[in-house]
């Protein structure tokens, strides 16, 4: 902040472009990631931010509320729509492989206003996520070695708030936001590698009810129409998490149709880890002891093995889990907001590049100051967090849903080199049923005693016009080609007869 003040304060008048020119030099000062994904990196980022702390929480939740069946059932239903949006967001992230995502497709698609409203709702889908992973690592390692309650700072929302609790998530934050703003590779390699753990507890957890439970405790198979519903509704929040890979598609060094094909297959992959743990947590005990205890699946475990040792273990798996979203969320959010502020859409500090280590460092710090206050409202906002983040994800899926229709019409001879059969239908499908989602999941969660959630919303909505005034005091009124060269690169912009012969000029 101090960067942008500064700014403000010896900002010069030097003109402003034309609205249908540009700098020649524009596209060479334009801020770009080095390639250094491959795709095991990108499976990693991809599957490893989906799966983080909710699968210990919440599966053995949808079997008692749905049964072992109707809980399959119901997150399958709502996994094909999230499939759906998924394949739109593949077309257009091998499409336009930029840092920024949802903010490059709608752009494209609906203009400026329409995408910074996008990136920014986005953005708090994804730092959303992040802080609450500071508050669910304190709540596993409390369960694993108890946290002396000492200090009480207040209460939020009933639930009272330790300074020793805290403490522990705001250490976890400060660690999460070294790691990704000193290098990429590292936080990269530790993703791979934490990705590698909790998959191996997770077939642990799944050995442990096929050989020791029992088919009896798959009763009952089915329950009634709200137990599926429920189940219906977290989808979102389970599988957001997969479009952190268009927001890294800048850095991929692999062909860009597999680019495409690699955020349809991280979602497949974790469709078919929930069911796995579904499958495992039902067999392993039944409905008395799904039921009981802070940690659902650690205790399911512990039955099914006779042992609290197997209980500790699923909390590891679910700790490695916290630690990969938690990874994966900062990395998206920080690269979208530096597009944003590469686009001239927030202030430029947003979009630089650290110098030695080439991370989007403002971003970086934003997201993780981010982190470190939230465990400070306490386990309650745990619950907010994730519901405000599902709403603003499955707003965003629902834009992008109709960018991927509106470029298939506007632009048909854009190279597509994951390009869908049947896209047509399968961009109608994607927008229909995301906006049939988005508006079930307002209608029986956002009026149920929204207070919390609506507020943080409302703040982050704030806090993005505070900074788009600051922006505008900044670098003034941003010409249409301008932006277009700094969204797009020279590759990807459609460059009018003006902007070629201008750079023709000049021999570029």
């Amino acid at each position: 902040m101090i960067e942008i003040w500064l700014n403000l304060i010896s900002r010069k008048e030097t003109g402003k472009l034309k609205q249908d020119q540009i700098e020649p030099s524009e596209i060479n000062k334009r801020n770009t990631f080095s390639k250094a994904l491959g795709r095991t990196d990108i499976l990693a980022l991809g599957f490893g931010t989906m799966v983080g702390w909710s699968w210990v929480m919440v599966t053995t939740t949808w079997v008692n509320e749905a049964g072992f069946w109707g809980a399959i059932i119901a997150f399958l239903a709502g996994a094909s729509i999230i499939i759906l949006v998924g394949l739109s967001y593949g077309e257009l992230t091998s499409a336009l492989p930029l840092a920024g995502g949802e903010i490059v497709y709608v752009y494209r698609a609906m203009g400026k206003q329409v995408a910074w409203v996008v990136g920014w709702i986005m953005a708090f889908a994804y730092i959303a996520v992040a802080a609450w992973e500071s508050i669910a690592i304190s709540t596993a390692l409390d369960y694993l070695l108890p946290i002396p309650s000492f200090i009480h700072l207040w209460d939020v929302g009933g639930a009272p708030v330790y300074l020793s609790w805290a403490l522990v998530g705001m250490f976890g934050a400060i660690a999460m936001t070294l790691l990704n703003l000193f290098a990429t590779r590292p936080a990269i390699i530790f993703q791979v590698m934490a990705t590698a753990g909790f998959i191996f507890i997770g077939f642990i957890l799944l050995f442990g009810g096929v050989t020791f439970g029992s088919t009896d405790n798959m009763v009952p198979l089915i329950r009634e129409i709200n137990g599926l519903t429920y189940v219906v509704l977290m989808v979102p929040s389970m599988l957001v998490g997969f479009d952190v890979i268009p927001q890294s598609a800048e850095e991929m060094n692999i062909p860009l149709r597999d680019v495409g094909r690699m955020v349809v297959v991280c979602i497949v992959f974790a469709c078919i880890w929930y069911v796995m743990i579904i499958v495992g947590v039902t067999l392993a005990a039944p409905f008395e002891i799904r039921s009981s205890g802070l940690i659902p699946a650690a205790d399911v475990m512990t039955y099914a093995y006779g042992d609290p040792f197997f209980g500790k273990i699923v909390i590891m798996g679910g700790l490695l889990g916290i630690l990969t979203c938690w990874n994966g969320f900062f990395m998206g959010a920080s690269r979208l907001l530096f597009a944003m502020g590469r686009a001239k859409m927030l202030p430029a500090v947003f979009g630089k590049l650290h110098k030695t280590h080439q991370t989007p460092w403002a971003a970086t710090l934003m997201v993780g100051v981010i982190c470190i206050l939230s465990p400070l409202l306490g386990k309650n906002a745990f619950v907010w967090l994730v519901n405000a983040s599902a709403f603003c994800a499955l707003f965003g899926y629902f834009v992008v849903s109709g960018s991927f229709v509106i470029l298939r019409w506007k632009e048909p001879d854009l190279s597509r080199p994951f390009k869908l059969r049947g896209g047509k239908l399968i961009g109608w499908g994607a927008l229909i049923f995301s906006g049939l989602y988005f508006i079930l999941f307002v209608s029986t969660t956002v009026v149920k005693s929204w207070s919390e959630e609506l507020l943080f919303i409302v703040l982050w909505i704030i806090l993005g016009i505070i900074l788009l005034f600051i922006n505008h005091i900044q670098v003034g009124s941003v010409s249409n080609m301008e932006r277009e060269s700094l969204i797009f690169g020279e590759e990807f912009s459609r460059k009018s007869h003006t902007y070629k012969k201008s750079y023709n000029k000049e021999g570029k």
